[in-house]
């Protein structure tokens, strides 16, 4: 049981910081803006079930994709961790060149009746980054309960993102342009020490495996 826990609060801690649900909230109040409560409410509701569907299908899916491309366990880590540092450089010193979604898509997006899948779900709660975590995690996992707890873990990182964009106005009110800003630069710092760590526990796998010891 305590590992089953561990497993969930690793996932969450480490999807949480690039899943980020606190960044989203601005671009949720900027697309909603001028529409009901209640199509704002089921569209918050709608992209977090496409996060959840998103992230647990490569979930599960994961291993067939490992071995149908042959790829290594410590390549996925490292891969995942070089994708998340990408992420978390951004993060930490956001520019107007490095936002996940542009301008055009954003405006696009306002003239949509459904904004649900794009651009909330895919890119902004469950992009390459998250996508990237879920399927080192699922590498790194031996049996069914491990691959449970993950999906426990994301599912609380998805009830995060429901919660933030239910209170988006209060967060946004509270927090301001300022505090969402130093949030993101704090989750943007905690995803480089988590990417720094896939990229070690990757290269460590790689230089403790029978391939590595054949070469030398």
């Amino acid at each position: 049981m305590l590992h089953f826990l561990e497993i969930v609060g690793i996932t969450f801690f480490a999807l949480l910081p690039i899943s980020n649900p606190f960044s989203t909230v601005p671009l949720y109040l900027s697309l909603t803006r001028g529409h009901t409560e209640e199509w704002s409410k089921r569209q918050a509701l709608k992209a977090c079930i496409f996060m959840a569907s998103i992230l647990l299908v490569f979930l599960w899916s994961g291993a067939i994709i490992i071995e149908f491309f042959g790829i290594s366990i410590p390549a996925i880590r490292v891969a995942g961790g070089i994708i998340i540092m990408r992420v978390g450089f951004s993060m930490l010193s956001p520019t107007s060149n490095n936002q996940e979604i542009s301008e055009e898509a954003e405006a696009e997006s306002q003239c949509k009746s459904d904004i649900a899948f794009t651009p909330l779900a895919m890119p902004s709660l469950s992009g390459p980054g998250s996508i990237s975590v879920v399927i080192s995690m699922a590498a790194a996992s031996e049996d069914f309960p491990g691959y449970f707890a993950i999906s426990a873990g994301i599912l609380l990182v998805v009830l995060v993102a429901w919660l933030a964009m239910r209170a988006a106005p209060f967060i946004s009110g509270v927090l301001g342009v300022t505090g969402l800003d130093a949030l993101t630069r704090i989750m943007g710092f905690i995803l480089i020490c988590i990417a720094f760590q896939f990229v070690f526990d990757g290269l460590g796998g790689y230089l403790a495996s029978e391939r590595f010891m054949e070469l030398y």
